[in-house]
């Protein structure tokens, strides 16, 4: 259970850059994780490649770069990353983990890598062509006599440095990522809002057209309103005329068939007198059936054909509307 809590409390004290146990003076960043201060500087660097160093005369600007645990940007005065605070607590943590435990950092599965050739031999030593570990006897006599080998702390210290500088890069290029993706997620609020602007301004001239249409549409309707009212009261002006003449014409007959069953003579020549003297039943009569009405239409008046129009130019010109370019 001891050796679980102590396996435990170093997850807790690993570095997620070097991924070794945080060496001092450790950090603490805003969102409240830790680096080391090298790590921290490095990822620093990383992303700020401008950034002027403490020892240059010139005066340093700020910059920032995102955690390495939660991506939260880290955003750093003109001290840099010599300016974070330091986390006291974490450093006494560690003082007191080294003094209650008498090896370092995995030496416990160290301990353990025995060569599988020679089993009395630990792999202290580094093939570099087979780019395996192995034991000073396969170098001797074994399978690696011929290939030139190298001290493992050695190499170990060197692929971790590759990798912590691999693990950097690998930060800042996110770091880099993230901010092209907020530039390509600004440019697509952008498009969107042109787009919507543009998609305005061109239902605005539509309509500016749809009101030129109406409005001629208007003014050729009220143009062949008025032939037709025209026309019309002129019509109705001669179907009026020959109204009162027929109603006339009506009555003179139903007054000369009364005259025509008068049996006294006498008085039926008293009613229909001759040519001379005051116009009677006959003499309205004579008048009437020689009364002009011949005023008529004329043949063809009622043809309203001359107010058709042709739209097909204007209908192939509206076709042909298209997004202006640009000089």
């Amino acid at each position: 259970a001891e050796a679980r809590s102590m396996e435990s409390l170093e997850k807790q004290l690993i570095c997620p850059i070097c991924l070794e146990m945080f060496s001092k003076p450790v950090v603490i960043l805003p969102c409240q994780h830790n680096l080391c201060r090298k790590c921290a500087n490095d990822v620093f660097q990383a992303s700020n490649p401008l950034w002027q160093s403490r020892g240059s005369s010139a005066v340093p600007s700020g910059g920032r770069f995102r955690c390495p645990s939660c991506r939260h940007e880290v955003v750093l005065d003109r001290h840099g990353v010599y300016g974070l605070q330091r986390n006291l607590l974490v450093e006494n943590i560690i003082d007191i983990y080294k003094q209650e435990s008498a090896r370092p950092l995995h030496a416990k599965a160290e301990q353990h890598l025995m060569c599988e050739e020679h089993e009395d031999e630990r792999i202290n030593i580094y093939c570099l062509r087979c780019e395996a570990p192995t034991c000073s006897l396969c170098k001797v006599f074994g399978a690696h006599k011929d290939c030139e080998v190298a001290p493992l702390p050695a190499v170990y210290q060197r692929q971790k440095s590759e990798l912590s500088d691999g693990i950097a890069m690998l930060v800042a290029g996110n770091d880099r990522i993230q901010a092209i993706i907020t530039q390509m997620e600004e440019i697509c609020h952008t498009i969107e809002e042109n787009g919507r602007r543009q998609k305005q301004h061109v239902g605005l001239r539509f309509d500016a057209l749809y009101g030129i249409l109406e409005e001629r549409k208007k003014e050729l309707l009220q143009t062949i309103a008025a032939e037709q009212e025209a026309k019309l009261q002129c019509v109705r002006g001669l179907i009026r005329q020959y109204g009162d003449h027929l109603e006339a014409s009506s009555k003179l007959v139903e007054s000369a068939i009364q005259a025509m069953e008068e049996p006294q003579m006498a008085l039926y020549l008293q009613v229909l007198p001759g040519e001379q003297g005051e116009k009677g039943t006959r003499g309205l009569i004579t008048d009437m059936s020689k009364a002009s009405m011949s005023s008529r239409p004329e043949p063809g008046y009622e043809n309203m054909d001359h107010f058709s129009i042709n739209v097909d130019y204007v209908a192939e010109m509206l076709r042909t509307i298209e997004f202006q370019t640009g000089a």
